[in-house]
């Protein structure tokens, strides 16, 4: 009779521990080796992908409809069918912000780009012909004409019509180059282009001092550069918004880029802050800073996932148009329930995870909501104030 002989031992490629299962009890490394034939890579990534495919279905619906159950489900240790709370909140958080910049980033001063109203000189670009252009000139600078021969007008009023007059020449004459056609005359009484730019810059020099130089003694002197150009960036976004004339919009822009590229990281900041209020509220219910930080993980989250729908549907809302009203009046229902459903999930949230009754939980969410709203305003005037600096 054949005797059964034991299955060898295996033991761990890293730390020697006998091995008894998928990964070593001791220090944590898979069994499987990294260095592999394609063909299984391949099926590790297909098998990672659906993994995570499932954690989606099981994590989005309950975040959004069940205030406080994913939070709950955290403290109990039920954790591996749902996403991280970090790495959800960070996915939402950039994909709201990014489709919130791509809305604003398509929106001009005037209107939306390519429809331009008609009394802005962003009009002038999308004439067709020297003769239109002269019709727009004229029905923008007729109003200006009037006004400035009103002998009651203040000199100082005058003048500044006079810059407006000249701007409105600029931009026209601007169109007439690109269509090979003779410009428009100045008139009396206008201010040329560079004047009203020196007069922007003079408001800047005023404000700040003429060319000032950052040099503080105790930091680095790349600290002192970057701080110097950061300023120069400033003051160069600064006077076009000041002028009102050719190149505000593209100021603005510039504004809106660096202040989009920033208010991610702000919010990331802001999250802990959240979680140390939640602390300072609720310190005599003994709970570790940590379960705070993950209610204000999937606070976030949650407010996150909210802003992207709500772009979403108003992407859809544009799109539609007036072609089907009835669609677009009912997107516009959801979108007013949405807002709606934002603070009442928080409040049923707080209540679910603290376990307080309702007039405490109330009191306790006004002040928390004053508290943070302060704070969240603060940094994002800190974040349109480093956008200025782009």
């Amino acid at each position: 009779m054949n005797e059964l002989k034991p299955s060898p031992v295996l033991l761990c490629a890293n730390c020697t521990a006998e091995l008894q299962g998928a990964f070593c009890h001791d220090c944590g490394q898979s069994v499987k080796s990294v260095i592999q034939p394609v063909s299984h890579m391949l099926e590790d990534a297909g098998d990672l992908f659906f993994h995570l495919d499932e954690r989606i279905v099981h994590t989005l619906p309950p975040l959004y409809t069940k205030p406080g159950f994913l939070t709950l489900e955290y403290f109990s240790g039920r954790r591996v069918r749902y996403i991280a709370p970090f790495r959800l909140m960070f996915v939402f958080c950039l994909l709201a912000f990014f489709f919130m910049h791509l809305a604003i980033g398509d929106m001009k001063v005037g209107g939306v780009e390519g429809t331009a109203p008609r009394d802005s000189i962003d009009a002038f670009a999308s004439a067709k012909t020297a003769g239109e252009v002269h019709t727009l000139y004229e029905d923008q600078v007729r109003e200006v004409r009037t006004a400035r021969n009103d002998p009651n007008l203040p000199g100082a009023a005058k003048a500044g019509l006079g810059a407006a007059a000249a701007l409105i020449r600029e931009a026209a004459n601007a169109r007439l180059v690109q269509l090979k056609a003779p410009p428009i005359t100045a008139e009396e009484g206008e201010i040329a282009p560079a004047d009203v730019a020196s007069r922007g810059e003079a408001k800047v020099t005023k404000m700040f001092g003429n060319n000032p130089q950052i040099d503080v003694s105790w930091f680095p002197d790349a600290l002192n550069r970057r701080l110097n150009v950061a300023f120069g960036h400033f003051r160069a976004n600064f006077i076009p918004i000041l002028n009102k004339g050719p190149g505000k919009e593209e100021a603005i822009h510039r504004i809106l880029d660096g202040f989009f590229s920033v208010l991610p990281q702000t919010m990331f900041f802001m999250i802990p802050v959240f979680a140390l209020v939640l602390k300072l509220f609720y310190v005599f219910r003994r709970r570790l800073y940590m379960e705070h930080l993950i209610v204000s993980l999937h606070s976030h989250a949650f407010i996150f996932i909210s802003l992207l729908f709500l772009m979403l549907l108003s992407f859809a809302r544009e799109a539609i148009g007036p072609r089907l009203a009835l669609a677009g009046t009912a997107i516009g229902f959801v979108q007013f329930a949405m807002w709606v459903w934002i603070p009442i999930y928080l409040l049923m949230m707080q209540k679910r995870v603290y376990r307080q009754g309702w007039p405490m939980t109330i009191l306790k969410y006004w002040l928390i909501g004053s508290v943070y709203f302060w704070l969240l305003l603060s940094a994002v005037i800190m974040a349109a104030v480093i956008g200025m600096t782009h």
